[in-house]
């Protein structure tokens, strides 16, 4: 199991990127992990303001500074609260490739962002450059979407039994080592499409959606013992459907607090990073999301 031992918070210092930085400063107490917060200052549109200004006003400089002091007390918040004293970065630049080179050499463990914002860092994962940033990140990135009010203690892993879903148990025991952990695989009965399209009857695709599920709910078995998860602290759940729509049901309906998703796969799952079920699961799940490398 990897060791979280630097996280870096990408925040736009608004409301929903406080709560990332003060869930980053539980899990670094918890986890005993460096902690940096890290706010990238997009200027370009600030340039054609700052020609027609007076030269001596030094726009983006004052810009820059005012960041940083908003950064600054947000770390002395998080020291008073959380007894965490993190490392304050404002830089100028582009976000995407800011955050991807300050990753890259820090070496961080775990990036952590807020779903929503007031700048570009609320399109980073729910907007267009969310496929940009996701693809490239070499690291977990914690999306943050509700106020952190204890440790996570119910984690929902989605899995297709490739490579990807070990990764993602990995990262969700490394995150939340004393978390229940749900293993969800969300099956298809092979060849049913062409079986409802050949019209075929009701309990025929009913019996080929039985063993579909025994066949998924072995597998969950075997990856739970290969992954050295213990069978007192995970729930094994395989359900039928669209993979988009059941992992948000099966979050609220086990009132899981943390979603853990892999960053490729294979068969309905294998663009869970980039694809469609992914950009679903941000948007309409009510906890945070978890996507592992």
């Amino acid at each position: 199991m990897p060791q979280i031992n630097r996280i870096l918070v990408a925040t736009d210092l608004s409301v929903p990127a406080r709560h990332a930085a003060e869930r980053a400063a539980m899990l670094s107490k918890e986890l005993q992990a460096s902690l940096d917060l890290l706010y990238v200052a997009n200027l370009a549109p600030l340039e054609r303001l700052g020609q027609m200004m007076a030269p001596q006003d030094d726009l983006l400089q004052r810009v820059l500074d005012a960041a940083r002091e908003k950064l600054e007390q947000l770390g002395a918040t998080l020291l008073q609260r959380y007894d965490v004293a993190g490392g304050v970065r404002v830089l100028p630049g582009s976000v995407l490739t800011e955050l991807t080179r300050q990753v890259d050499e820090m070496a961080i463990n775990l990036l952590v962002c807020g779903a929503r914002g007031e700048s570009a860092v609320r399109h980073l994962l729910l907007g267009s450059t969310a496929q940009r940033l996701l693809s490239h990140m070499i690291c977990p990135v914690l999306v943050v979407k509700q106020t952190p009010r204890r440790e996570y203690r119910t984690l929902l892993v989605p899995v297709d039994f490739s490579p990807s879903s070990l990764r993602a148990i990995r990262d969700a025991r490394a995150i939340a080592p004393h978390a229940e952990i749900t293993l969800l695989h969300v099956f298809d009965a092979p060849f049913e499409g062409g079986l409802r399209f050949a019209n075929v009857d009701a309990d025929t695709l009913d019996h080929y959606r039985i063993i579909a599920r025994k066949e998924a709910t072995e597998k969950l078995y075997a990856l739970r013992e290969e992954a050295g998860l213990p069978p007192y602290a995970t729930r094994l759940v395989t359900v039928h459907g669209d993979a988009s729509w059941r992992i948000v049901e099966q979050e609220q309906e086990l009132d899981c607090d943390l979603i853990v998703m892999g960053k490729h796969g294979q068969s309905a799952l294998q663009e869970l990073l980039v694809g469609s079920v992914t950009k679903h699961v941000l948007a309409e799940s009510q906890s945070d999301v978890l996507v592992s490398v």
